[in-house]
């Protein structure tokens, strides 16, 4: 009520308190001044508001003695100073047209309020939203400088500062409850993703916040991206009833962005990962149903799938499956470690596939029943096979076999049998294999000179050998004996 009997000169003085747009017509600045009550009042801007009224009113006419006085005007005594949006002024029985009518450029009646679309951003898995503190709120540029700068007070109530206090520590001096900045694209089509706009600086009371760099590039042309992920305020913050003053330094360059502030709970890859055993997991009959699904045949394909392989090595590490999952929304029956990709995630969030490289949100997140039920009874194997019936069957890797011929011993000069006659002397074996024989050796034969082809047998083995044919050939005719020679392999007779 106070917003709307102000004059020109007022709305600036209120909007420039507040780093707003003072440019455009007096329907404009009311407008802009509503949405300032409505989604950014906080103690400072209401107690500008009453001051500027006051200071309106200060002399009697006959015009003013109609118009309300502040005492009466329903001050939102409910105001909660850790909020940065107040409860809605009751207005069912003010007569806006009757009362302010002649404020608005003569106009005889108010424009009619259209609800506007609000920016919405995406939700994060590491990221519980306890309280909203300021919605996203478009930064406006005040001038035509290319670095421009938007101011936000508020204040936390005694629970939300109770909250922050005894929350536990995820590493020293970094609470799990936190007072965090986000920033996106002033787009209502669709949820948004955080990004920051170029040159941020984010300045809490009297000091800058850390703001996260930027990833290196690799690849040639290519700019280095910032991640982009909610700045933590909480340890620049006054916990207390005092009041806090966030400025927020960027550039504008065209684009226009929108900030929030959340009282979050911070969680971790092996919260989320709890999170997900206890209402992520998918009944093994219900992926055996998938199974079959999957492999059932089209009757318009000509070939029929009798089975298709799945690993149990993780795509990410190249280690076995702990927690087998996959997205709801992929395609693929392979699976990927659950712990390896949320810790993937908690330092760097991609949330892609890393099958399919496809989007794979925590939210679409499920463990497959029926392969943690198979990585407990099927250890010594790395892959298995599902068939057409649900059913399915390991694939162990066979094992290299030698190739390797066991070469046999070839004694050159021995006793032959009778079957092999010695040659004639100074005649030569047709295959060139043995020598003439010398004459030099008991009854005509040859010396016996061994010669070990594979080096596997013993000196002593050859002595014996030696021995038992000059045995033999003391006793007479030796019988026939059959060669023990492979196959392939040429005679050494």
């Amino acid at each position: 009520n106070m917003v709307m009997s102000f004059r020109v000169s007022d709305l600036q003085m209120l909007l420039g308190f507040v780093g707003r747009s003072k440019s455009g017509l007096k329907h404009e600045l009311v407008t802009r001044a509503l949405q300032l009550v409505q989604f950014d009042c906080s103690p400072e801007v209401f107690k500008k508001i009453k001051e500027l009224y006051e200071t309106r009113y200060s002399k009697k006419s006959s015009d003013v003695a109609q118009a309300p006085r502040a005492e009466a005007l329903p001050i939102p005594s409910s105001y909660e100073r850790g909020s940065a949006v107040p409860r809605t002024l009751p207005t069912s029985n003010i007569d806006y047209p009757a009362l302010y009518g002649k404020y608005l450029n003569g106009l005889g009646r108010l424009p009619p309020k259209v609800a506007k679309p609000e920016v919405r951003l995406v939700k994060l898995p590491f990221y519980t939203t306890l309280d909203e503190l300021l919605k996203p709120t478009e930064l406006v540029p005040q001038n035509n400088e290319k670095l421009q700068e938007s101011p936000c007070i508020f204040a936390l109530t005694p629970r939300q500062v109770e909250l922050i206090r005894n929350s536990r520590e995820l590493q020293p001096g970094v609470k799990s409850v936190q007072v965090v900045l986000r920033i996106c694209y002033t787009d209502t089509s669709s949820p948004q993703e955080d990004q920051y706009p170029p040159n941020i600086a984010v300045k809490v009371n009297h000091s800058y916040c850390s703001v996260p760099g930027y990833y290196p590039s690799n690849k040639p042309g290519v700019e280095p991206k910032r991640p982009c992920r909610p700045i933590n305020l909480t340890h620049l913050m006054y916990l207390s009833a005092a009041t806090n003053r966030i400025t927020v330094t960027w550039g504008n360059y065209g684009k226009s962005y929108s900030v929030g502030l959340y009282l979050v709970r911070q969680m971790t890859s092996a919260e989320l990962l709890q999170r997900l055993k206890t209402i992520g997991i998918k009944h093994p009959e219900l992926c055996k149903a998938l199974v079959k699904e999957k492999l059932r045949l089209d009757p318009d394909s000509e070939i029929a799938t009798t089975g298709v392989r799945v690993s149990l090595i993780c795509p990410l590490v190249k280690m076995r499956l702990s927690v087998p999952c996959r997205a709801e929304t992929c395609a693929h029956l392979q699976c990927f470690d659950a712990v390896f990709y949320l810790q993937m995630n908690e330092k760097k969030p991609t949330w892609m596939c890393p099958v399919c490289d496809k989007p794979a949100p925590y939210d679409q997140l499920i463990i497959d029943g029926l392969l943690s039920k198979i990585l407990t009874e099927c250890e010594d194997a790395d892959e298995i096979e599902y068939l057409v019936d649900g059913s399915w069957c390991p694939i162990r890797a066979e094992k290299e076999r030698s190739c390797s011929p066991q070469c046999p011993i070839l004694v050159l000069g021995e006793a032959l049998p009778s079957s092999c006659a010695p040659l004639a002397p100074g005649s030569s074996d047709v295959n060139g294999l043995l020598p003439p024989p010398s004459g030099n050796g008991e009854n005509g034969k040859a010396p016996a000179d061994v010669v070990d082809l594979t080096l596997d047998s013993s000196s002593s083995e050859e002595e014996e050998e030696e021995d038992e044919e000059e045995d033999d050939d003391d006793e007479g005719p030796q019988p026939k004996r059959r060669c023990s020679y492979e196959k392939g392999l040429v005679s050494a007779c």
